[in-house]
């Protein structure tokens, strides 16, 4: 049977899409995605700008089964910016992968159309001469270990924000879009991701160290039942986070969502999918729009 495709034009380019009926959730088809992706891409662009990209494909639904993928495919319009970066340690035996980089819509609903339903990006950029540069987030995880959830991954959150306060670095929450959530920081793009890494790591320690009924700072599972790991590690700079707004593969199409502080104050869970970040994006505007200016250089032993 011949796939049946759609000509459209976004900008200055055409794209072929395919099967805009196929269920990637129970409640939402590839169509459904693509308009997503394409209605919520005012706030979504600043934050995938400059950062290779790694997508989580679900080429048959969420429920189905899926793949990382970081080189970019070898159908890849000429059109679409590639930065060719070293990859040391890939399981893949590469030396070095042509990674996508989201400058513009276009390229953006190429890849909802290659069913690239989550989005994860590292907390650096590359330049003009696509050279990778110092990060400029520094990126805390919060994970809950059942019985604790999202509650209990506030209450830490406010925590880490004091600290950071007290170190002049401004925080910004959102949802993981599953069950917990990180906190984003700008920073200075002028300290290796190793210091930016030790300083995280500092922080989590002394959390854990201050509350450890709570908080927890190793990734030892049999130590997290109850409390919220912060994950440090994120910082690595081969390590990637879920962008804000990407959808989340699950039962359900959740998004990575911006929050309010006076939510996570209120210790009140907010989560929701496209409809709810939708709705968020035309009353508030993009709520992490901070991360995209200057920040400070964090503090080193």
């Amino acid at each position: 049977m011949a796939t049946e495709r759609v000509r459209v034009r976004v900008g200055e380019r055409e794209l072929s899409l395919s099967n805009l009926d196929k269920p990637m959730f129970p409640d939402l088809t590839k169509g459904e995605m693509i308009d997503y992706y394409t209605r919520i891409a005012p706030v979504l662009l600043p934050h995938l700008a400059g950062r290779p990209l790694t997508r989580k494909r679900y080429p048959n639904g969420a429920a189905a089964g899926s793949f990382f993928e970081k080189n970019a495919p070898s159908h890849t319009p000429d059109w679409v910016r590639t930065v060719t970066l070293p990859v040391p340690g890939s399981t893949m035996d590469r030396e070095t992968v042509d990674f996508v980089v989201v400058d513009e819509l276009a390229t953006l609903v190429w890849l909802a159309n290659l069913a690239a339903l989550e989005l994860h990006v590292p907390q650096w950029r590359v330049d003009g001469d696509d050279a990778a540069q110092p990060p400029d987030l520094i990126v805390f995880d919060l994970d809950p270990g059942p019985p604790a959830g999202l509650t209990e991954c506030f209450a830490v959150a406010l925590a880490l924000r004091e600290e950071l306060a007290a170190d002049g670095i401004t925080a910004y929450p959102k949802t993981s879009g599953r069950k917990g959530m990180q906190l984003l920081c700008p920073i200075a793009s002028t300290q290796p991701a190793p210091v930016v890494s030790g300083y995280a790591k500092r922080l989590a320690h002394r959390l854990a160290q201050h509350d450890p009924d709570r908080v927890v700072d190793r990734m030892t599972r049999s130590l997290r039942p109850g409390k919220v790991f912060i994950d440090w590690s994120q910082n690595n700079a081969a390590k990637t986070t879920v962008a804000p707004y990407s959808l989340r593969a699950g039962a359900a199409p959740m998004v990575s969502l911006p929050l309010h502080w006076a939510e996570v104050e209120a210790g009140r869970p907010v989560t929701g999918g496209p409809a709810a970040a939708l709705s968020r994006m035309d009353s508030d505007g993009d709520l992490l729009a901070g991360l995209t200016e200057p920040g400070p250089r964090v503090p080193e032993e």
